[in-house]
């Protein structure tokens, strides 16, 4: 699982700065005020090859309070509640206050490591750390989160307090026997989720048993479906009741997260009566981020009228239209309809995250492509296309070498990954495009 740290201070002392800077976007609002924070904000970053989730979090006032204030400290304490690790930040500039000692006295509580930042640290000395020792939480990190001074080494120290993660060991496979597919059920709350998973472990011809969860609730079920292994990832934690598994109908957002990124593939399942929200399209942008192979369900399908039906269809293509590439299966999860054309999709999906591309069918692919559509272009260079290479897999990268490739504009990426798409039948899975440009060996000459 993914470590999760939690960004917990009282307003305008940095955390949104500090939020951007970690995840390397602009996603938190920044703005000389307090309290405009209210939400818990969540993100992806990346320390060398590991990744993990950073919470944003308004400002945190732990005792009575009321209206606003009070629902931005709930989300506070959900944060703390969810993370690995917390990173207290303080401001360098107004120094300690009450409210960081109120702070401090209840994180002492919440019984998770607890890293001391003071922010807005720059062009100051480091004398002014030493009235931060008064809260006894350890020796505090002077750091400036808008220019990035002592971030990385801050992240570190919270990473190395994290649990370790633990890859998983490769099975053996037998000779000619297909790989376990780890599928993630992901979707907002009553969109279906557990009927859909009920319905998938309830089938007759399927053998389901419990595996022990990795982390806090995190639990896996492996089953089998016409013939091939299926490891169903769980985000909204599995109980057992009898002998049937039920869905615990209650949305984290951290379990999703950590859910899409074990995953092979992702079935994002959509209310069809609700419609599409912008928490669908949350989720479906991270799935995207995170390069997991997709099959968008669209439940409940059976409950629309013809016009019902064609305002869902408007709405899937324009409201995720960045999901072009996943295929959109309708299903009835309580009534078992369409779960064989999911399956076959979730296959699909799988089968085109792991394709093996050889650089002699991607090379002539990219030059058929190029003879269709020349790059335009730019400054009176035209970019040249010469070879391409396959770069990785889950997802798919495909290397393209040439020259002036800078100036290839981001539409004539998109063409090529249509065109690398339809060449090569990777319906399911994100494409990455690469450009490398050829150096020129007599340019120091």
């Amino acid at each position: 699982m993914l470590p999760v740290v939690a960004l917990v201070g009282r307003p305008n002392v940095g955390k949104s700065t500090l939020f951007n800077r970690l995840t390397r976007s602009r996603d938190a609002l920044v703005a000389d005020f307090p309290g405009l924070t209210r939400d818990r904000q969540y993100g992806e970053g990346r320390v060398g090859p590991r990744p993990y989730i950073v919470i944003d979090t308004g400002g945190f006032e732990p005792v009575k309070s009321q209206g606003i204030v009070k629902e931005m400290a709930s989300q506070a304490e959900l944060a703390i509640e969810e993370a690995d690790v917390v990173i207290f930040v303080t401001d360098a500039r107004t120094g300690l206050t009450p409210h960081d000692q109120r702070i401090a006295q209840r994180l002492r509580r919440a019984n998770r490591p607890v890293i001391l930042a003071v922010n807005k640290a720059e062009g100051l000395d480091a004398i002014v750390a030493s009235e931060f020792y008064e809260l006894s939480m350890g020796e505090p990190l002077l750091i400036s989160a808008s220019h990035g001074h002592g971030v990385h080494g801050l992240i570190e120290l919270a990473l190395g307090k994290c649990p370790e993660q633990e890859d998983e060991p490769e099975e053996e496979l037998e000779e000619g026997k297909l790989p376990k597919v780890k599928v993630a059920v992901a979707g907002r709350p009553n969109a279906g989720k557990s009927t859909l998973i009920n319905a998938l472990l309830g089938e007759e011809r399927l053998i389901a048993f419990d595996m022990a969860g990795t982390t806090r609730d995190a639990i896996r079920v492996d089953f089998d479906y016409e013939g091939r292994d299926y490891c169903l990832i769980d985000t909204a934690g599995l109980r057992r009741k009898g002998k049937v598994f039920e869905a615990i109908e209650k949305f984290s957002v951290v379990k999703t997260l950590q859910a899409i990124a074990d995953a092979n593939v992702v079935i994002l399942v959509l209310d069809a009566i609700e419609g599409i929200t912008e928490h669908d399209a949350h989720i479906a942008g991270y799935v995207l981020e995170s390069g997991r192979a997709l099959v968008v369900a669209i439940n409940k399908w059976e409950m629309l009228d013809s016009y019902e039906r064609s305002r869902i269809d408007e709405e899937l293509e324009h409201k995720l239209y960045f999901l072009n590439w996943a295929r959109q299966i309708r299903i009835s999860a309580l009534k078992r309809n369409g779960l064989n054309h999911l399956m076959k999709a979730v296959s699909d999906a799988h089968a085109a995250a792991f394709t093996k591309l050889s650089t002699p069918k991607l090379t002539r692919a990219l030059i058929e492509a190029v003879e269709r559509q020349s790059p335009p272009r730019v400054k009176g260079i035209r970019p040249k296309l010469r070879y391409a290479h396959q770069g990785g897999q889950n997802p798919p990268v495909v290397v393209i070498h040439g020259n002036a490739l800078q100036a290839v504009p981001d539409s004539y990426r998109r063409y090529l990954e249509g065109w690398f798409r339809d060449k090569f039948d990777l319906a399911g899975t994100p494409l990455r495009i690469e450009f490398k440009i050829n150096h020129n060996p007599y340019v120091d000459k």
